[in-house]
């Protein structure tokens, strides 16, 4: 195991057959490279887990043995390098790994295909030091990376075919329009859902307060300002109760933005005596290795990762993905939960928690997206995202059925802070009795499921997340939203509530 698993073997393409869905879409591959010029740039498009790295080493086969022509696949990670080798000799594709080693290819002859870094072909392209004339197609692996540009001027008249999950290119300066001419869209994640091909996700959505965060040049969350939120006590406390609440003793894989909060989280949950590691870029290969290879052997393992597993990394036995970061990179969401995606025969679902309102952002995994309009229109797709401040104020706070079944001699547990808050607007009342009215709520459920003082302090602990919610609610019904006004307000409100139920009893 290098760290990185070949994608989908598809037990050694089963005799090198390929799924239907594949197959219908190396035909509309293939009738492409008949009927365009030979400097045509395609496009295609397949979701996590759907076997690209499949579909591609057929692609190469059968192009070397219609066309007799060589096939060149470019990769953003030598990890790739690897694992796109070794499925080409599993389709018999006797091919060459252009590393940072190969100084120069005096046996090319003996190659059908090679299999370069971006950078060091680039290289070797610049210092004339290689010759890839005779390289009739390249095939381009995570196509939506800008870095693979530099490389097309030394292709201008081959046939330049891109594949991604995700065809929205990492720099929206540089749409992807721009450089394929064609979009080719494979089956879609519901479908190959349906089919049995991807496990079903099941997505836990947490509210979090994404104020303190800022973008950066690159159009994302900056790893800074992530940091500073996500290392937080209430953030961590946050991750630890959504953990034990959703995904206690399963398999579970937490990605982060910052190498910071990853060990925070290790430290967090090995606080908590679970069995926990930390893994980041700066890991040793064999350190890799040896971490990657306790995960898949621990049956309850939790693994805190940044960013290093969002791309070919297969470990199907993943029960739990939890996203302990916002994005706005859609390639980046659909690449964290894909790593979950994997089917074996007693899974066939998954558990999604997302602690960065990103299923809000951009719509639940498996909803149907039209990616011919987003790679036409990617400026329009990015504009046209909901505001962290919108998600916030749409987010509904729903209480856990354990937590609900801990007051069930009460009819309602709920109370709608905006609605009296729109009474008080009519009757002319001061907006503090909002919350004068809601305290006397979560007072009479706890007095209705407990005359036992401890118990009932022990409740008001419980209820931390709708206490939240409802001051959160209530900041933006008075056009007060500040981090400060909040955290005393929830503290205020925390403090009369033990006061008022202590009293009672």
């Amino acid at each position: 195991m290098e760290g990185v698993e070949i994608e989908d073997k598809q037990e050694e393409i089963i005799g090198k057959q390929l799924y239907d869905y594949q197959q219908e879409d190396l035909k509309q591959i293939f009738e492409r490279f008949e009927t365009s010029p030979a400097n045509y740039k395609l496009l295609y498009q397949l979701p996590t887990g759907g076997g690209k790295t499949v579909i591609f080493s057929e692609i190469a086969r059968r192009f070397i043995a219609q066309k007799n022509k060589k096939v060149l696949i470019l990769t953003h990670r030598i990890e790739l390098c690897r694992q796109t080798s070794t499925m080409l000799n599993v389709f018999d594709v006797n091919n060459k790994v252009i590393n940072s080693q190969v100084k120069e290819l005096p046996d090319a002859d003996q190659y059908m295909a090679f299999v370069a870094m971006v950078e060091t072909l680039n290289n070797r392209l610049n210092e004339k030091k290689i010759d890839l004339s005779e390289v009739g197609l390249v095939i381009v692996d995570e196509a939506h990376h800008n870095s693979f540009r530099k490389l097309f001027k030394f292709f201008d008249h081959t046939f330049m075919l891109g594949v991604t999950a995700t065809p929205l290119s990492s720099n929206i300066k540089l749409p992807m329009k721009d450089t394929y001419q064609e979009l080719i869209v494979g089956s879609s994640i519901a479908s190959l859902i349906k089919k049995g091909f991807l496990s079903k996700a099941t997505i836990y959505s947490y509210d979090v307060g994404l104020g303190t965060l800022k973008v950066g040049i690159n159009g994302d969350y900056t790893v800074s300002s992530s940091e500073e939120l996500y290392t937080s006590d209430d953030m961590r406390s946050k991750l630890l109760y959504a953990y034990e609440q959703r995904a206690k003793g399963k398999k579970t894989l937490i990605f982060n933005n910052g190498i910071n909060t990853s060990k925070y989280v290790y430290e967090t949950f090995r606080a908590k005596g679970y069995d926990v590691r930390h893994l980041d870029n700066s890991h040793s290969k064999k350190e890799r290795l040896e971490i990657l290879t306790w995960f898949k052997n621990t049956p309850n393992a939790i693994l805190s990762s940044v960013s290093i597993l969002t791309t070919g990394f297969d470990e199907p036995t993943i029960e739990t993905i939890v996203i302990n970061r916002a994005t706005r990179s859609l390639t980046l969401y659909f690449q964290m939960i894909g790593r979950g995606s994997r089917v074996l025969e007693n899974k066939k679902t998954f558990d999604v928690i997302d602690l960065g309102n990103n299923a809000a952002r951009f719509g639940l995994w498996d909803s149907e997206i039209d990616w011919q309009k987003i790679f036409r229109s990617p400026t329009q797709f990015l504009e046209s995202l909901i505001s962290d401040d919108e998600i916030e104020r749409r987010f509904r706070y729903v209480m856990p059925t354990e937590l609900r079944e801990m007051f069930s001699k009460s009819e309602e547990v709920l109370f709608d802070i905006n609605a009296a808050y729109d009474h008080t607007l009519i009757t002319r009342e001061k907006s503090s009795t909002v919350i004068d009215k809601a305290i006397a709520q979560h007072k009479k459920i706890i007095l209705e499921n407990t005359e036992d003082l401890m118990e009932a302090l022990s409740l008001i602990r419980l209820l931390k997340y709708d206490i939240e919610d409802r001051i959160r609610r209530y900041c933006y019904c008075i056009c007060n939203s500040t981090r400060n006004y909040k955290e005393w307000a929830i503290d205020d409100y925390t403090s009369r509530l033990k006061k008022e139920v202590m009293r009672a009893l």
